[in-house]
């Protein structure tokens, strides 16, 4: 079963994403703020994506959305547009 797309899955994964978007959001390093926001955005439609394929049945295109999105928040965290601190929640949230 783990080679399948489940919908328990892209729930599991779409629950992640949405809490390391709101932290990224909370963290948003000073300077930073124009990136965050296309990040955020583009974050955030991603989101919205992957719920409108999901509701299509679609669900290897809902959860590549998933993985847009979170690609989206690593590399705003790895490019410090967010400011996360490497506490084990962020490396756990922001871990896929």
């Amino acid at each position: 079963m783990k080679d399948k797309i489940t919908q328990e899955k892209i729930e599991k994964y779409r629950k992640i994403t949405s809490k390391a978007l709101k932290l990224a959001e909370k963290n948003i390093a000073k300077g930073k703020e124009q990136e965050a926001r296309e990040i955020v955005e583009m974050v955030s439609c991603y989101l919205k994506d992957s719920e409108y394929f999901e509701k299509k049945g679609d669900y290897v295109n809902s959860l590549s959305c998933l993985n847009y999105a979170h690609g989206w928040l690593d590399c705003g965290a790895r490019l410090k547009i967010f400011d996360i601190k490497n506490s084990k929640e962020a490396r756990r949230i922001l871990s896929f």
